[in-house]
């Protein structure tokens, strides 16, 4: 028997419900959302995460907010033998919510080769997994960074896709792509892509958020970070963008807002609401916010001065975007119901809870 399962004993894998899998289960959204299906008791969880970017105490968060105990498995989704044995020990798996991935814009345009081999891969093989065993719905962790630069804001479904900044960006359309074809050949698979715009903020409690492994790539962490004395100084990348204060413009969502869309895209296609046996969605709050804006939004809710300089552009990074979101309303019934202070709010308090972590340790 394969190394994944030899410590698991036969009752972890006798589901009393139908399962919902989660890829990247211990990473920053997945972990939210995780939480939430947890709070609905409709469905029992099972992850999946190498702690290629996350660490195993989010599975001891959990715990902590939920009371309960998630399986995960240690694997590594381009194995596909190894995937097929999870999903033969989960014969109730009715959803895969696919999060697993690699994600940092600038480390895609230095390792292009690293990204489009695990990304796709990763992606056929869910797909082919899902389609032997009768899965009915996937739900995919795509991007607004398919849109690129565009001209015309705000986005919505029907904006044209452009040539992506960045291998990362080109995975996401890709895996669209590859999604949309697999569902259109496949008996029983339905999905949905949703397109996230920037996901910030931590669980309400302050016991979980986003903590990724060795320096940050996104913007809210980097902030907390170096409002903690972890960082020393931050880096705003291009202050020359054609903007109203020169920094890029993004759409923030809160993650919990995030991690509940995931929810209503599983209940729009178990309902059967769906046009389409493949659909889209974009996710975000519907409001651009520059990166000053955020850096001061955080100063003003923390009374802190945080340590940061403008320097050149990044590569990949494209000068503003931000969502037209009342597909998802109308559709999913879902909105965003946390502002930028609460997303500041969260970060911070969570940042806290790092900090005395480490004070601890």
């Amino acid at each position: 028997m394969s190394r994944y399962f030899y410590n698991m004993h036969p009752n972890q894998r006798k589901e009393m419900k139908p399962v919902i899998l989660i890829t990247g289960g211990c990473g920053y959204i997945g972990s939210h959302t995780i939480l939430e299906l947890l709070s609905q008791d409709i469905y029992d969880v099972v992850s999946i995460d190498n702690f290629s970017n996350s660490s195993p105490r989010a599975l001891d968060r959990i715990k902590a907010i939920s009371g309960r105990e998630v399986l995960n498995y240690n694997m590594d989704l381009c194995d596909l033998p190894a995937l097929r044995q999870v999903f033969a020990a989960h014969p109730h798996i009715v959803g895969v919510i696919h999060f697993a991935a690699l994600k940092a814009v600038g480390e895609s345009v230095e390792k292009p080769l690293d990204y489009y081999g695990n990304n796709f891969l990763s992606m056929i093989n869910i797909l082919r997994c899902s389609e032997e065993t009768g899965v009915k719905y996937v739900i995919f962790s795509s991007s607004c960074s398919i849109y690129g630069n565009i001209e015309k804001l705000p986005v919505n479904e029907d904006t044209p896709v452009a040539d992506p900044e960045s291998p990362y960006a080109y995975t996401k359309l890709a895996g669209e792509r590859i999604l949309r074809d697999a569902v259109h050949a496949s008996t029983h698979v339905q999905a949905i892509s949703l397109r996230y715009f920037n996901p910030v903020g931590g669980h309400i409690s302050g016991l979980n958020g986003e903590q990724p492994l060795g320096r940050p790539n996104n913007l809210v962490p980097v902030i907390t970070q170096t409002a903690a004395g972890w960082i020393p100084q931050m880096t705003v990348y291009g202050g020359d963008y054609p903007t109203r204060d020169g920094s890029c413009i993004r759409d923030y969502v809160h993650v919990t807002d995030l991690a509940l869309a995931h929810l209503k895209a599983i209940d729009y296609l178990a309902a059967g609401k769906n046009e389409h046996r493949y659909e889209a969605f974009n996710l975000g709050s519907g409001e651009g916010v520059t990166v000053l804006e955020a850096i001061h939004a955080f100063e003003q809710y923390t009374g802190q001065r945080l340590n940061y300089q403008v320097g050149p552009r990044r590569p990949g990074d494209v000068v503003a975007i931000y969502s037209d979101c009342s597909h998802a309303r109308e559709r999913l019934g879902w909105e965003p119901a946390f502002g930028i202070d609460v997303m500041m709010a969260t970060a911070w308090k969570w940042q806290e809870l790092l900090n005395h972590e480490r004070e601890l340790a």
